[in-house]
């Protein structure tokens, strides 16, 4: 008999998330536990016909708790600290700050509320309208398939790649959030885990990486940079002031920083020595990322850091062949790895992956935005409020 691709629960559990949520939550407590926060989803797909179902899935977040062998797994991990895992397991899912409807015959999901307990909903949320959606759109879709597929994709690099690229081949699972499903996720990352053939660093999904024995891979989003243009310093310092709690967070790990808050140009204005010697590398997740990667090798090298003691973070929309192709390109000029999402917890033939995000839309009640490195992708509810952030960072 085939085997279903849709487990009884969507979310797994309080870990059934990405590390960085966590890593995140962690530095808000410690520095910011009373902003208040806005949240808002955007999807170019009409989810209206699932509203019901996803409110029902909603709820049952409210069911969740960290257990004691989770938390215990928690605070074996070096720069997770005690009294957060006390604060995690003290923290619910609060039903009060979410607010579903449908408007202009959409479906609306806004959170609102403290950063701290809001935070946390973001990819549980986009797991279950994506597994929603796809429970209702491809009710006949087997593991047999998903795993197939996976297989078919790494026999073509093996076929492609020659044996001391596949040995320097660093891949992470970072699939959570538009997964098919929670089982396809799981079915890809123990795959991974056994028959990849480069080096599996790890999975961004917490509850997978503690089942599988994988390490759990993740650091800031943008929701760090962006909540920063409200929380205090002058504008033009949001960044430097992000990056340096974060640094006094956490001390040096974790170490990947992300670039394109305010486009790549603004952030390298503010990534100078001492940020360029603290954190471990850079991640990229817009915008042409060969054009990326050498500009950021450029300013490592003007800043007389040696590019290959970094490592860059590759996250935007990959494959495996786009991933060999950017190892192959900077390979000997600095160090890579690969996250790669959709491409492997939601390729399955026949299915269109949904395009959907969560983001921030404000923090203590004014805007804040994202102005990315690739058309299309600046985020933000005030026109005015984008124009004066250009200005002001030069952009």
């Amino acid at each position: 008999m085939a085997e279903s691709v849709f487990a009884e629960r969507i979310i797994q559990g309080m870990l059934d998330t990405d590390f960085y949520k966590l890593t995140m939550m962690q530095a808000v407590l410690h520095n910011y536990p009373d902003a208040e926060v806005e949240w808002e989803l955007r999807c170019d797909e009409d989810l209206t016909p699932y509203l019901a179902e996803i409110r029902y899935q909603i709820e049952r977040l409210a069911e969740i708790s960290a257990t004691p062998d989770q938390l215990g797994w928690l605070e074996k991990i070096p720069f997770i600290t005690p009294d957060f895992t006390r604060f995690l397991s003290l923290f619910r899912f609060n039903l009060r700050y979410v607010h579903t409807g449908i408007e202009a015959g959409q479906l609306y999901i806004r959170l609102r509320g403290p950063w701290l307990h809001v935070t946390l909903y973001e990819v549980p949320l986009l797991a279950i309208i994506s597994e929603v959606r796809n429970r209702y759109r491809h009710p006949a879709v087997v593991i047999e398939q998903v795993r197939e597929r996976l297989y078919l994709k790494l026999d073509a690099l093996r076929a492609e790649a020659s044996a001391s690229e596949l040995a320097g081949l660093q891949l992470a699972d970072v699939g959570s959030r538009r997964r098919f499903s929670y089982r396809v996720q799981e079915e890809v990352a123990n795959v991974l885990k056994h028959d990849f053939p480069g080096r599996l660093v790890g999975t961004s999904n917490v509850h997978l990486a503690r089942e599988l024995g994988l390490k759990p891979i993740g650091t800031m989003a943008h929701e760090w940079l962006m909540a920063h243009q409200q929380l205090g310093p002058r504008l033009v310092d949001s960044q430097s002031a992000a990056l340096d709690r974060w640094v006094r967070e956490y001390r040096g790990l974790p170490g990947i920083a992300l670039t394109d808050c305010i486009t790549l140009a603004a952030f390298l204005r503010d990534f100078d020595l001492y940020f360029g010697k603290l954190f471990d590398g850079l991640r990229h997740a817009s915008g042409d990322p060969l054009v990326w990667a050498h500009k950021v090798i450029a300013h490592y090298t003007a800043l007389g850091i040696d590019p290959m003691t970094k490592t860059l973070v590759f996250s935007d929309g990959l494959d495996l062949h786009k991933a060999l192709a950017l190892y192959r390109a900077l390979k000997g000029q600095i160090n890579v790895s690969f996250a790669i999402g959709t491409h492997l917890s939601c390729d399955i033939p026949g299915v269109t992956p949904l395009n959907i995000v969560i983001k921030m839309a404000a923090c203590n009640g004014q805007p804040v935005a994202r102005v990315s490195d690739s058309p299309g992708k600046t985020q933000c509810r005030d026109e005015n409020f984008v124009a004066y952030l250009k200005h002001v960072f030069r952009v």
